[in-house]
């Protein structure tokens, strides 16, 4: 096994977006995350704070007015301001955000400069349905397409891959890459499932979209058949310099948002495929940015399955 270290990046500012108590995406997820990489097994992690994400990163993405609009939005402490039926902010939440951003920014930081083979980016909150000018599902800022440009700006790479194993299919994150042939977009995800995208037909602008709906039901056999036989082929075709994973473990049997049969077991599988694949074109650089997860014990245990099929790979 190599010496370069897997790092381990989160902000404690992560644990102060709070869209209230009954609110599935709260800020116990994060610590239960992070309670279970304290185990001895992961001492050897590089942990790192996450910074703020820049205004000119998230404008590679974001439209500037809508930026404007997050970051101005600064409730009472006890007090929220509500996006959307799913999407809440509070006083908290904007730091969040833009830490959220930052860590995904210095994950690819990490593994680019060679700090890191592979990073696991713990933050909140999540990031794959904010479209450019629009928040949605829990989402502001859209981390992993935040750090895919970034990427490019500040390594010069040119592609640029994203896969996405949440049970909700990544819409924001699809619509950033759907017009863009040197990026990749993969996902598998319930369907019918919120919010309501990513059918078998979208495809991108040059098959550089590749979805696969799963039903309700659906268990850890034809997950990984799914993987194995039409995304993770995609992937190496494409041939990324670099890969980012859309990491939501909400698809697991015991979570209560969803209907897929996932075991903690299938995460960690695919995770060392990605990891296998990602070694080849890319020398093993791989940034995770952790989506979804609502059961707290099935989140911590499927959240530490991958950090230690990261290290293992």
């Amino acid at each position: 096994m190599t010496s370069v270290p897997v790092a381990l990046i989160t902000h404690a500012a992560c644990l102060e977006h709070d869209p209230g108590p009954l609110h599935p995406e709260r800020p116990y997820r994060l610590r239960a995350v992070l309670r279970a990489l304290e185990a001895a097994e992961f001492r050897s992690l590089l942990r790192e704070t996450a910074p703020r994400a820049s205004r000119e990163a998230l404008r590679r993405v974001h439209a500037d007015a809508y930026i404007g609009e997050i970051l101005s939005i600064a409730p009472e402490k006890g007090e929220y301001q509500v996006l959307d039926p799913d999407t809440v902010m509070s006083a908290g939440s904007a730091e969040a955000a833009l830490r959220a951003a930052g860590g995904a920014l210095a994950g690819v930081d990490a593994v680019m400069s060679g700090r890191a083979r592979a990073a696991f980016v713990a933050v909140r909150p999540p990031g794959h349905h904010a479209e450019p000018a629009r928040a949605m599902g829990f989402c502001l800022f859209n981390n992993v397409a935040v750090a895919a440009l970034h990427a490019r700006a500040r390594w010069a790479l040119r592609r640029v891959a994203i896969v996405d194993f949440d049970v909700h299919h990544g819409n924001g994150t699809q619509s950033i890459c759907f017009g863009d042939p040197d990026l990749f977009y993969a996902s598998s995800h319930q369907s019918p499932c919120y919010p309501g995208t990513g059918a078998a037909a979208e495809h991108g602008i040059a098959g550089n979209v590749v979805n696969v709906p799963l039903p309700p039901g659906t268990a850890g056999r034809v997950f990984r058949e799914a993987w194995q036989t039409v995304i993770l082929p995609a992937l190496g075709r494409f041939s990324p310099e670099l890969l980012l994973v859309s990491a939501g473990f909400d698809a697991h049997k015991a979570d209560p948002l969803a209907e897929l049969r996932l075991e903690v077991e299938d995460f960690s599988w695919l995770t060392g495929e990605l990891a296998r694949l990602a070694a080849a074109p890319t020398g093993g650089r791989l940034v995770s940015v952790l989506e979804g997860g609502y059961d707290l014990a099935a989140l911590s245990a499927s959240a530490a399955a991958h950090v230690r099929a990261l290290m293992a790979g």
